[in-house]
């Protein structure tokens, strides 16, 4: 690979996914940061993989560092696959 090859597969692949600017998140934007539906969020939330919402004037907030150790203490994928796909 060659030093322009690399940058430009640097420069994709930083921008691939985009950092959220914001610190809160709403329901619909955590489950989207974690890559889960907003039903898979939902029960994460209430067994306790994923932090409470803080409540800002009524609204449910999710402060995205909270979601990024949550996230980090999720258990890793162990097991070896035959499926490229998993």
């Amino acid at each position: 690979m060659n030093a322009q090859t690399l940058h430009q597969h640097i420069h994709n692949t930083r921008h691939a996914v985009p950092t959220p600017t914001k610190r809160g998140l709403s329901r619909e934007e955590s489950a989207g940061y974690i890559g889960v539906s907003t039903s898979k969020f939902d029960q994460m939330v209430l067994d306790g993989r994923m932090p409470p919402a803080r409540r800002i004037d009524g609204r449910r907030i999710w402060d995205i560092r909270q979601l990024d150790s949550y996230f980090d203490r999720l258990p890793g994928c162990n097991t070896i696959s035959d499926n490229p796909w998993d």
